[in-house]
């Protein structure tokens, strides 16, 4: 019997919607996108009416469960959460959905997001990020047969997601917005202050415990340390925390295997991601772990078992044949293209059909591509690659990471300077065969005009806005840039 789940996350941030239609995921999308407004938390209307095309829902799965998000409110005096008005029933109404909606544990549609996407038929799934309802880590055993079970987990205030988003607070960055650009400030810096931060706010790494709640941040923590400092001291503590927390949940599972299944927002932070690998066997990160890649989770809950990973690819759709002539040519004649093709990506990185994209070599790209972007000087660039030649340009953890989830050390980096950070690392994305085929294409005819493999690679945004989503976008961001589009 056909059955279509519609997964949706809103009414906190990054709101999301997905779409399973007879056990396919057939579309997945952010709201900020149609919006144009940055962590947009409500749903839009037009995303909405894409959903449509799929067919009504028979059922709405909703990422958490609101009622024991305000009983946290209530019991603890915290008031930085914005109640959900109304039920999730009624919020569905506006939109003329009237099918029945089902509401999952915040971290139960996180883990399921990973666990029911994977390649693995058993792991360890570990879930860390700012908050669900009351759950800020937890641990649960997966496998086919018996699904998800609960081990293990931290609750509020006890989260190392917002001690992260605390310090980049303190960094004069904004919070549940900007640690990936502390993450890049980290490379500028020397973690002198990690032990500091490990004596004064950090209890136990498994369970995680803080000493003090940092919900409302850290004051003037450190005055007068350099900021990127600060940010290279807490990235510090992140890795070894990210490797310590998951190490234990492996060994606290089962199963026999160091098969791990990671997700929340904290495993956005592709560098400690990078040193999971000497401690598992296999790593999956679903390329959207966070809030809005919960409207999937969601749905995944109420499906109820593992489905085919279509890829990353499952929004909106610019259909077109990818240009691969077009953006070489430009290329060639002005080292920068921009290019939106194909369905959108599910994800915060741009993966090749949202990007912008630019010759690697030349020592002044980065500034440009910056320049372009309006973005701090100080932050990298990440290069995409042909899967097969990516240890002959890079030390990495892994041969396989075609969702920018993982960083290694540029072998060559006097070669290719424009995604070179600081430190000597670049966040890599592998292009394989199976992968986008459009993407794939290009770098092909790239590399046998160039004999260079890679190119840079970052999303195609007006700064302060999401990445482009339709062709009307790509015409703004041309307009307003000067720098070719190509569809």
């Amino acid at each position: 019997m056909s059955k279509t789940i519609w997964g949706v996350s809103a009414h906190f941030h990054d709101a999301g919607l997905s779409v399973i239609k007879d056990g396919k995921i057939v579309f997945g999308a952010h709201s900020e996108r149609y919006s144009g407004k940055k962590h947009d938390k409500g749903l839009h209307i037009d995303m909405v009416k894409e959903a449509m095309q799929y067919g009504m829902p028979d059922v709405v799965a909703w990422y958490e469960k609101p009622w024991k998000k305000n009983i946290r409110k209530m019991v603890t005096g915290e008031y930085a959460y914005v109640g959900l008005e109304g039920s999730p029933a009624k919020y569905m109404k506006q939109f003329g959905i009237t099918a029945p909606v089902k509401t999952f544990d915040h971290h139960y549609s996180h883990a399921a997001a990973g666990a029911f996407t994977g390649p693995m038929n058993m792991g360890t799934v570990v879930v860390l990020d700012a908050i669900g309802e009351f759950l800020t880590c937890s641990v649960w055993e997966y496998d086919d047969r018996r699904g998800l079970k609960h081990l293990f987990n931290s609750k509020y205030p006890h989260s190392f997601g917002l001690l992260y988003s605390a310090f980049t607070l303190r960094c004069n960055l904004k919070p549940m917005d900007e640690e990936y650009i502390t993450m890049g400030m980290a490379g500028w810096g020397k973690p002198i202050y990690k032990d500091k931060i490990k004596k004064d706010f950090i209890a136990s790494y498994y369970p995680f415990e803080l000493k003090k709640n940092v919900h409302e941040g850290l004051g003037n923590y450190l005055p007068g340390a350099d900021v990127m400092d600060i940010a290279a001291s807490i990235q510090a503590v992140a890795e070894e925390f990210v490797v310590e927390y998951t190490k234990k949940a492996m060994a606290h599972t089962n199963h026999g295997n160091n098969h791990l299944i990671y997700q929340g927002g904290v495993a956005l932070n592709c560098v400690a991601n990078s040193h999971i690998f000497g401690h598992a066997d296999s790593v999956w990160i679903m390329p959207n772990p966070g809030d809005c890649g919960s409207s999937l989770g969601a749905a995944l809950a109420e499906h109820g078992k593992r489905v085919k990973w279509p890829g990353p690819y499952i929004g909106t759709n610019i259909d077109n044949p990818y240009p691969v002539d077009a953006i070489i040519t430009e290329l060639d004649a002005n080292k920068i293209v921009g290019v939106a093709s194909g369905r959108a990506e599910f994800g915060p990185r741009a993966l090749g059909h949202r990007s912008l994209l630019a010759d690697p070599r030349g020592p002044e790209i980065k500034d440009q591509v910056n320049a372009i972007k309006r973005r701090q000087k100080f932050r990298p660039f990440a290069p995409a690659i042909l899967k097969e030649h990516v240890n002959e340009y890079f030390d990495i953890c892994t041969d396989d990471s075609p969702y920018m989830q993982f960083v290694g050390t540029c072998k060559k980096p006097h070669e290719f300077p424009a995604i070179i950070h600081v430190d000597g690392t670049s966040r890599v994305q592998t292009v394989g065969k199976d992968d986008s085929p459009g993407f794939r294409m290009l770098l092909e005819k790239w590399y046998e005009k160039t004999g260079c493999p890679m190119l840079l690679n970052t999303s195609l945004n007006i700064r302060g806005e999401p990445m482009v989503n339709t062709r009307e976008d790509a015409d703004r961001f041309e307009a307003k840039y000067g720098i070719k589009v190509c569809s």
